[in-house]
């Protein structure tokens, strides 16, 4: 496996873990519609929290959430729809963005709430 796949999957790695330790219920991951693929898909109280990880070695390039780019969201809720309407769910969806960076020696991990809306 390639260094930045290795690098991706341990930052969505440590995004699930650190769902679960703030309460969350991992539904799934790497779930794929089409050309789309949610990273996490998980529940905290009634509402869908569907969640994009970047991962990046460094801030030299900017942020990792400045990577997400329309064209993604927009799969995203196309993938959403379909995952919402397969498992006939009924809650609410939020958008986040969990982004991790290498500081030292350790990473650090941000999430975002509500990173952006798709209406």
């Amino acid at each position: 496996m390639a260094a930045h796949n290795e690098l991706g999957k341990l930052g969505e790695d440590l995004a699930v873990d650190y769902l679960k330790k703030n309460g969350y219920t991992i539904l799934d991951t790497n779930w794929t519609f089409q050309k789309a693929e949610i990273d996490i898909i998980a529940k905290i109280e009634n509402t869908l929290a569907i969640i994009e990880v970047k991962t990046r070695s460094s801030l030299d390039f900017g942020l990792p959430q400045d990577f997400v780019k329309p064209k993604k969201i927009q799969l995203l809720v196309k993938a959403v729809d379909a995952y919402v309407c397969e498992k006939d769910l009924d809650s609410e969806v939020r958008f986040d963005i969990i982004s991790v960076h290498k500081e030292g020696k350790s990473f650090a991990i941000e999430h975002l709430m509500d990173a952006f809306f798709y209406f």
